[in-house]
């Protein structure tokens, strides 16, 4: 991303963030020209940046962003897994359709706390905020969003996954790889990540990228497709524990009763992919 983009869609996180803050506080859709001055903007000029970030109206985003919008999903857009690649995979094109390329670290390895690995990192703008990034030479290992954690927490929770590892900052490095978990205009790429986790958190995290773009998931179904339907908590506790949030699209899994549950990173976050997802498959 140039630096005009990475400061636009960073200012337009803020504004999702707002426009949820202002749709649970008033319980209902607002207008434009109420949210627009909410947001100290003209109608006009937050009609056309709202519509550049999520392709849709406010109104209609706005209906996507309500509490009731996971019940929903979980109504029209669930898919057990085992049938995921019947309900879409081929169908929006984006990132998390094109059979994401990964590798995961031996079980031997990740035992030693990332002993011997080196792990660029950086900071980078994204769709839902601030993202740091971090990789190695095979591919992503790391993505966390600071909206809502702060940069500093941010840092510290990906850098306490692997206490042995050493750690550098390289944004440069990692640049082709964001330009692939971000494609502009509609580029088609698929990003490679490099998976760092205990193997039953590689067998959820594995499930989870079979969930299409749009539709969602429940931690039941993770919990029957991986062979362990009695480990539900477990497998909750290892999509929390995702180290590559949004490419590996924790976001998608919900609780059996439509709740949104937990979200590492933020639930205005999680929400706010969810929303995006569904303004891009609609």
């Amino acid at each position: 991303m140039n630096a005009m983009t990475e400061i636009e869609t960073g200012y337009h996180y803020q504004l999702m963030r707002r426009a949820i803050e202002l749709i649970d506080e008033r319980g209902q859709v607002l207008s434009l020209e109420d949210i627009a001055r909410e947001m100290r903007l003209s109608p006009a000029h937050f009609q056309r940046i709202f519509s550049r970030w999520a392709g849709v109206s406010p109104k209609r985003y706005q209906q996507w962003l309500a509490l009731d919008h996971a019940k929903d999903l979980l109504a029209t857009r669930h898919t057990t897994l085992e049938t995921a690649d019947a309900v879409g995979l081929s169908g929006s094109g984006r990132l998390h359709d094109l059979f994401v390329r990964w590798e995961a670290m031996s079980p031997g390895d990740y035992a030693k706390g990332g002993e011997g690995l080196d792990i660029s990192w950086g900071w980078f703008e994204s769709p839902f905020g601030p993202a740091l990034v971090m990789g190695t030479e095979k591919g992503i290992c790391g993505m966390g969003f600071s909206a809502e954690c702060g940069t500093d927490d941010t840092m510290v929770d990906l850098v306490s996954r692997w206490p042995r590892a050493r750690f550098s900052e390289d944004a440069n490095a990692l640049a082709p790889f964001v330009a692939q978990a971000f494609p502009k205009d509609g580029t088609q790429s698929a990003p490679t990540l490099f998976l760092i986790g205990a193997p039953f958190q590689i067998k959820v995290w594995e499930a989870l990228l079979s969930v299409p773009t749009g539709h969602v998931t429940t931690y039941s179904d993770i919990a029957r497709v991986i062979g362990s339907p009695k480990a539900v908590r477990a497998v909750g506790t290892a999509v929390g524990r995702n180290p590559i949030s949004w490419l590996i699209p924790c976001h998608r899994a919900l609780r059996k009763s439509g709740g949104l549950g937990g979200y590492h990173w933020g639930i205005p976050v999680k929400r706010a992919m969810l929303a995006w997802e569904t303004a891009e498959t609609a």
